[in-house]
């Protein structure tokens, strides 16, 4: 009797140990690559749980974001004057195209440097003016004009090293060109004598004053081509080269006196006189100027596009 309880305690201690170790066996060993997170329930049931994944961070670019690629321009125009333009235009997106593309909002006037351009003109024209006629000039030239603009430039280089400056622009322009100079007559031996379409007339008076204006409103798509030239901390050279297709010309208009003058018969050309003489000389003095202006206008016809060229100095940031 005393032997069968020694047996019994003996297999009851095997059995609890062999269940312990079974337990053990069955739980997975505990690793830095099992994430877990410990937690209860409201009757206190604590249960395992896997830790959150956590997000993978995008890497992004941060000469993409904004204001970098934004870029200002000034510089000159001899066909519209002091040129201006803001735009976007950014080589380092990843994008094979979006490096490729930019904007540009350009405008221009002569109004800042308006007095200085048309001292240079004169002066260029000298102190008696450009000659046209033995007894005729033409003086004090007045330029003025403006453009507005929205472009689309092209790199086809992209960020290439130099190369990827050249670009190729469209978009379209408008605006407009004044040039007015007067045509002045002075008498220098026996009387001021002129001809229009082939019929001369005389001034009795020892000075003629008239006047030459040439207007241009031209509106249409522009096409053209440039290129920008990095110097240092983002300042670069501009040019600009290209031709506004506007249909249409430039108007010239000419506005001669009628006081003291004269056609070669010495008839006077008095539009308010009630002389028949008088006033077929006024016609025929009428119609030789339209059919001058007509063959000066067929010469401006020929030219219906605009050309601009500007040239300067911008910034990107």
């Amino acid at each position: 009797m005393k032997k069968i309880s020694i047996v019994a305690i003996l297999t009851a201690v095997s059995m609890s140990a062999f269940a312990k170790d079974a337990k053990t066996q069955d739980v997975a060993p505990l690793t830095e690559e099992t994430p877990i997170v410990a937690q209860s329930n409201d009757s206190g049931i604590i249960y395992l749980d896997e830790k959150p994944v956590k997000e993978v961070e995008t890497n992004t670019n941060p000469k993409t974001k904004f204001p970098r690629g934004m870029q200002v321009g000034l510089g000159v125009s001899p066909t519209s004057g002091l040129n201006m333009f803001v735009g976007y235009n950014n080589k380092n997106f990843n994008s094979f195209w979006a490096k490729r593309f930019g904007v540009r909002f350009d405008f221009a006037t002569y109004s800042p440097i308006k007095s200085k351009m048309n001292s240079r003109i004169n002066d260029a024209l000298g102190d008696e003016g450009m000659e046209i006629d033995d007894n005729l000039k033409v003086d004090n030239v007045d330029l003025s004009g403006k453009h507005f603009g929205a472009l689309v430039d092209f790199y086809p280089f992209g960020d290439t090293w130099f190369f990827g400056g050249l670009r190729l622009s469209g978009g379209y322009m408008t605006g407009k060109l004044d040039l007015n100079a007067d045509i002045l007559g002075t008498k220098k031996i026996g009387k001021i004598e002129f001809e229009l379409a082939g019929n001369k007339y005389t001034y009795d008076g020892d000075v003629m004053h008239g006047k030459a204006d040439v207007n241009w409103k031209y509106s249409g798509p522009y096409l053209g081509a440039g290129f920008d030239l990095g110097l240092f901390w983002g300042i670069k050279i501009y040019m600009d080269a290209g031709v506004v297709f506007t249909g249409n010309s430039a108007q010239i208009s000419l506005d001669i006196p009628y006081n003291d003058l004269k056609d070669i018969n010495g008839t006077p050309i008095d539009p308010n006189s009630s002389n028949p003489i008088v006033q077929m000389a006024v016609t025929n003095f009428e119609n030789a100027k339209k059919e001058a202006l007509s063959e000066a206008q067929k010469e401006l016809d020929k030219y219906d596009f605009y050309p601009l060229v500007k040239l300067g100095f911008m910034y990107r940031f």
